[in-house]
């Protein structure tokens, strides 16, 4: 019975990973980051070590080992990561055009870096908040 699980859970695992970056590649956020920091002939190394990353903190998080590598390490991995998730959505918001729209409809014309840093500063904050506040949520 043990194996029976063991091999649906990996499976569901496979399919999920392999449609959210299947998703992520149709949309083309990938090669729109790639863009950005102006290195759009590296984006196929760029999925393979995002799709490693993915399936190496999967196994982080099944298997907790124990990474005795210091608050250093843990503090410039948590800024990286960081890093990479803010980049990624507003790569995100900019290929779905999530802030031309809404500027569109609210007709704003000027002030809209004011709005994008305020969002930031606020998913900074709120982030603060849980990990400080509310325990690191449920890791």
């Amino acid at each position: 019975m043990t194996i029976l699980l063991a091999f649906i859970g990996l499976a569901a695992g496979l399919g999920v990973a392999g449609g959210v970056f299947a998703l992520i590649s149709v949309i083309g956020v990938i090669p729109r980051i790639a863009e950005k920091f102006g290195i759009a002939c590296h984006t196929y190394q760029m999925e393979t070590i995002i799709m490693l990353g993915g399936t190496l903190g999967s196994i982080m998080t099944v298997y907790t080992p124990r990474v005795p590598l210091g608050v250093v390490f843990l503090s410039v991995s948590g800024l990286f990561a960081g890093i990479y998730v803010g980049a990624f959505a507003m790569a995100l918001a900019e290929t779905l055009k999530v802030i031309p729209i809404l500027c569109m409809r609210t007709r704003l014309k000027h002030g809209i870096a004011i709005i994008v840093t305020a969002i930031a500063i606020g998913k900074g904050l709120g982030t603060l908040y849980q990990m400080y506040f509310l325990g690191g949520g449920s890791v």
